[in-house]
């Protein structure tokens, strides 16, 4: 029988062991990616580019696309962002997949029926996927068929030697797959092999493939899983390039129209453009700083152009207080009229020949001699009561 000091001593010596061999396992890179199962060990470093309709390196079964019955309109092109890596979205953004109105884009049966065909392919499938192997058929059937609409980082798994063999992968869009009801793509329905998270290295990476036209690695997004459950996909109807809402779960034959569709319409906001803040200025004019990311607010509207100063009823004429009639100067006998006083009435001219005259004025008779006027030229300096005399030397 050991004694407790031998037992104690071992129990030290085999801890180190211990640390030593779960730091191994995590450099390796196994451990847990957040929704079960365990992930091998993965280059981060080599970016194999796979092409929709290519079934890759590895296939775990033969496709199982759906043909399509219309021809998909493709998202308008857009230029290349500047970034370190893939953008990151969660599996709930409107706009996201693409599907055909009731149509699914894999054949889910036939993908079942391709697995469990072979027991030790099943049972690596379900390793790679996360899952038990008794569990394949209900949960590819809890899946949802879509397409991608954004060149897509993700890592594959290849059928190999008995097992799933992990690599890192850029699925192009309109490559058709199979998302859980966390909004993450699980299938590729190409090739059958199950996809997990991506993991993103620091630093460059080599893209191992013939990158197809407007490739770009700015342009690539990385899609995560939801905290919560998703019961609906807000998609695009490939067909009309109209909103679509899609049960998961489904296969498209409950497909309707969103009762309360996204602010935007399909293909109006960027997939890989940077976010919108939520607070940003919509008044014209506003006075508030733009936050970083915000589109500047359009300027105030010009003020209203006023009318010609000459023109009828211009601010000139406006402006202006009405015009005050000027009172004729005083004459110089006539003082001149005090603030108080009524202005002075101008006399009226003298009736002409013609005129009649007032009918209260005395009558003159025609023959009646003119009296001369005081002052006249010929009686200047003369008073008025001195008779006239005639000049001695007339004649």
């Amino acid at each position: 029988m050991r004694s407790p000091i031998r037992r104690r001593r071992y129990a030290v010596l085999a801890r180190p062991a211990a640390l030593l061999l779960a730091a191994g396992l995590l450099v390796a890179g196994c451990g847990g990616d957040g929704k079960g199962g365990t992930r091998a060990a993965v280059n981060a470093d080599e970016v194999h580019l796979q092409p929709a309709g290519a079934p890759g390196p590895h296939p775990f079964t033969a496709s199982t696309v759906r043909p399509s019955p219309g021809t998909p309109t493709s998202p308008p092109p857009r230029q290349a962002v500047d970034g370190p890596g893939p953008r990151t979205l969660p599996g709930s953004t409107p706009g996201l997949y693409g599907a055909e109105r009731s149509v699914p884009s894999c054949d889910v049966e036939r993908q079942l029926r391709l697995l469990t065909a072979d027991d030790t392919k099943a049972r690596a499938f379900a390793q790679a996927a996360g899952i038990g192997p008794a569990g394949i058929a209900p949960w590819l059937r809890g899946l949802t068929p879509v397409v991608l609409r954004a060149d897509t980082r993700v890592t594959g798994h290849g059928y190999r030697d008995g097992s799933a063999a992990p690599f890192q992968s850029v699925l192009q869009a309109g490559t058709a797959v199979l998302v859980d009801q966390y909004g993450a793509p699980r299938v590729r329905c190409a090739c059958g092999n199950p996809l997990r998270s991506p993991v993103v290295a620091q630093g460059a990476t080599v893209d191992k493939g013939t990158p197809w036209p407007g490739y770009h690695p700015g342009r690539v997004v990385a899609i995560t899983p939801t905290q919560q459950v998703v019961h609906s996909l807000i998609v695009v109807n490939v067909l009309d390039n109209t909103w679509l809402e899609r049960l998961t779960g489904s296969g498209g034959e409950q497909d309707k129209q969103p009762e309360v569709p996204p602010p935007y319409a399909p293909g109006e906001r960027d997939l890989v453009a940077p976010p919108v803040p939520a607070d940003c200025p919509t008044e014209p004019g506003g006075t508030r700083p733009v936050p970083p990311g915000c589109p500047t607010p359009p300027p105030p509207p010009p003020p209203p152009v006023p009318p010609t100063p000459d023109g009828p009823g211009g601010p000139a004429a406006q402006a202006e207080p009405p015009a005050v009639r000027e009172e004729p100067p005083a004459g110089p006998d006539e003082p001149p009229a005090g603030p108080d006083e009524p202005p002075a009435v101008p006399e009226e001219p003298p009736a002409a020949p013609d005129d009649p005259g007032d009918a209260s004025d005395p009558v003159v008779p025609p023959d009646a001699p003119v009296p001369d006027s005081p002052g006249g030229p010929d009686q200047a300096g003369q008073p008025q009561d001195m008779p006239f005399e005639p000049d001695l030397y007339e004649g």
